[in-house]
């Protein structure tokens, strides 16, 4: 037989694992707790006959427990669905808890309300568009950052090296001997060859306009000198 006085001076002056504790007042942490504190009438454990609401996948479930089914602990809450109509489920809970205690009647009705409320934001959230959060590994970012870096000084450092080159080779500080990085030596090589043959279509296309002058100017003296064998006839 079920003494709930009994149940209550041992875990309410005692020890209760459900309780926690703060400077202004105790909360239960029990999930069949109705209002969350932890006082005689609010007790799950300390009552024979108690009600709650509660949650499962967005549909809310009215729970039940009676003295009749304190022998079955697997069979000591029994389980109704409510509505999803607000109305409609507030109509569930008069019809269920007609003969309860006012107390309860009031405070499943108050959780049901808040229950559905936050259910109603979720919904709301769900359908905005909100930015992905994703994960960063830090230690990989490092690595990463690290050989930016060193990517970034050999790039610097093959551009000098290059400009470097190409400097002492149109100065001849080397004269013949050509033991240079061979990367950059070949580009520095083929840059150089671009400019020689850019050059050299210069210059044949220079000598080429000077000869054609040089050719009508003959044939312009060849012309004049026939009109004036012409002219000394007549």
């Amino acid at each position: 037989m079920q003494h709930d006085e009994v149940i209550w001076q041992v875990i309410g002056h005692v020890n209760c694992s459900f309780r926690a504790k703060t400077k202004t007042q105790d909360f239960c942490r029990n999930e069949y707790n109705v209002t969350g504190l932890c006082n005689r009438s609010s007790c799950p454990l300390a009552n024979s006959r108690y009600a709650t609401i509660k949650e499962d996948n967005g549909r809310c479930y009215l729970l039940m427990k009676t003295i009749e089914r304190a022998h079955s602990p697997k069979n000591l809450w029994q389980k109704i669905r409510l509505k999803k109509n607000y109305a409609a489920a507030l109509e569930q809970l008069d019809q269920h808890l007609q003969y309860w205690p006012k107390f309860l009647v009031h405070k499943n009705k108050q959780r049901f309300t808040k229950i559905t409320q936050y259910l109603i934001r979720m919904r709301r959230l769900e359908v905005k568009a909100r930015p992905k959060l994703v994960g960063i590994n830090r230690k990989l970012e490092k690595v990463e950052r690290k050989r930016e870096a060193k990517a970034e000084v050999a790039a610097h450092l093959e551009k000098s090296i290059e400009t470097e080159l190409l400097k002492r080779l149109q100065s001849g500080t080397y004269g013949d001997i050509y033991n240079f990085p061979l990367a950059q030596y070949e580009k520095v090589l083929d840059t150089q060859e671009v400019k020689e043959t850019e050059r050299e279509e210069e210059d044949l296309g220079e000598e080429f306009v000077a000869g054609d002058e040089d050719d009508e100017e003959e044939e312009e003296e060849e012309v004049r000198g026939a009109l004036s064998t012409g002219r000394s006839r007549a």
